[in-house]
């Protein structure tokens, strides 16, 4: 084989890995680190009844939004059967995070009858409610008068009914509420900000088809109070001033700075077609994430370097081959890493550190049976440089049917399990894929010039021979001929 193609061949791989590394370094990737490396919060939510594929699908792409919203990198959210999985690395504040996550955002314009204090029993007589606006009429219909009785969460939940609702906040007075006016569907955008008294509110714009209708909310009830519910909970009771709003409107309330932009942001994404429970949630502390970090990087390096130590050891200049293609697999590595996080949202959690670490073991058995059926051509008695391109043709078979294994295994483990798991999996398949492009391109090429050269072969520290033990293959052919004569004599 050409010198020229096997020089070409080494420093195209060295040029394309470490070209690929300074890319990612020049533009600023690096791998995405799953929440336990970094901290965050996993929560897996299931809906309260079994939903179609499309509903669930519909619901992904709403909390997927938030998520945005929220500012979160890199998140990851799918969906395992009935089960929607929400991961967040990197969150700081996960409990509240979390609670705005799941919230159905079910809005409603409801008329308020009247207000009754907090934990008031039913009144006999049903009087004026001290707050403007809100009053009740002096004759109640059956259904105004079961408003009285504490609603439950199914009650609440038909549009139609009259419902007895707190405020927001344990101990602000509940509300006596008609049927329900329209949903939140009817609005286009909200947004937080703060009014000419300083306190936050939620401005929105109507959609098109949602301005006359809450036109003919504020006509039909002008100068009384509408109540603005979320997930059954009084939100505000505004006075309708305006006869007309003109497609826009604000939501006012005792809102902190945080509650307005949450409540700006559900109202903003919509509600969700279907209510969920949490099932399990998980929360790593960012010291507990950096902690499982270094010791999974100490355990990679820590590996590594055994690997390089004993490879040098035992095969002298063979040894560092194995340095040196591990350190271009490795830079291949990362900058394949980096930018699939930039691109995908790839992340590297601590199972795809061990599965990078599991592929350390198996590109250096490929080095090992490249090198062991070397010995085999060379104890055979033929020379180390027509031994290399022979004993590498017998031994890429091997090294090809032995990564097939580690393929088939990790491709099956990615498509049949969830979690963690498939992040082994991934990371697994993905460096054993390199490693059969590095034996190929780097390594053979690299070996059979160390073949061709006098220096490397014959070194006395560090020669090829030595790794091959060609010197004991010399004392077996010394013995051999010695042993010759005595037996032809006899």
């Amino acid at each position: 084989m050409r010198r020229s193609y096997l020089l070409f061949s080494v420093i195209a791989s060295v040029v394309v890995s470490l070209g690929a590394f300074a890319a990612v370094l020049i533009l600023g990737y690096k791998p995405v680190l799953g929440l336990d490396l970094q901290g965050g919060a996993s929560v897996v939510y299931k809906p309260v009844k079994p939903v179609s594929q499309q509903v669930l699908d519909q619901t992904i792409s709403i909390i997927r939004n938030r998520v945005d919203g929220l500012g979160v990198a890199q998140p990851n959210i799918s969906s395992q059967g009935q089960n929607i999985v929400v991961q967040l690395p990197g969150i700081k504040n996960p409990n509240s995070a979390l609670a705005l996550i799941g919230q159905t955002a079910q809005l409603e314009f409801r008329t308020v009858l009247c207000a009754v204090p907090a934990y008031s029993p039913p009144p006999k007589s049903i009087k004026k409610s001290s707050i403007p606006g809100a009053v009740c009429p002096t004759t109640q219909s059956q259904s105004t008068l079961q408003a009285f009785t504490p609603t439950t969460q199914q009650s609440a939940n038909h549009p139609n009914a009259n419902v007895i609702l707190p405020q927001q906040g344990s101990s602000g007075p509940r509300f006596v509420l008609g049927p329900s006016q329209a949903s939140g569907n009817i609005l286009k955008t909200a947004y937080a900000g703060v009014d000419s008294s300083g306190n936050w509110v939620v401005d929105f714009t109507l959609t098109s088809k949602g301005s006359p209708i809450f036109d003919k909310i504020a006509a039909a009830n002008y100068q009384k109070e509408v109540a603005i519910v979320l997930d059954n909970v009084v939100e505000s009771a505004p006075t309708i001033n305006s006869k007309s709003f003109g497609g826009t409107g604000v939501i006012q309330g005792t809102f902190t700075q945080a509650q307005a932009n949450n409540l700006a942001l559900v109202l903003r994404y919509g509600a969700l077609p279907v209510q969920l429970q949490q099932q399990t949630v998980q929360t790593v502390s960012a010291t507990l994430g950096k902690a499982s970090l270094k010791a999974g990087v100490f355990a990679g390096i820590g590996g590594l370097l055994l690997v390089m130590i004993y490879a040098i050891l035992y095969y002298r200049a063979l040894g560092l081959v194995v340095f040196l293609g591990l350190g271009t697999t490795a830079a291949m590595l990362w900058g394949i890493v980096s930018y699939l996080g930039h691109s995908t949202g790839l992340t590297l959690d601590l199972s795809g550190v061990t599965g990078i670490i599991v592929s350390i073991g198996v590109t250096v058995d490929s080095y090992i049976v490249f090198f062991e059926r070397l010995k085999d051509e060379v104890r055979a008695g033929r020379p180390i440089r027509s031994s290399v391109e022979k004993g590498f043709t017998k031994a890429f078979r091997t090294i090809v049917a032995a990564d097939l294994v580690s393929l088939i295994g990790a491709t099956l483990l990615y498509l049949l399990s969830i979690g963690p798991v498939r992040g082994f999996a991934f990371f697994l398949g993905l460096s054993t894929l390199l490693d059969l492009l590095s034996a190929w391109v780097f390594t053979r090429p690299l070996v059979i010039l160390l073949g061709q050269s006098k220096t490397f072969t014959h070194a006395r520290w560090l020669g090829v021979a030595r790794g091959l033990l060609a010197s004991e293959v010399q004392e077996v052919k010394r013995e051999a001929v010695t042993l010759k004569p005595s037996g032809v004599g006899s």
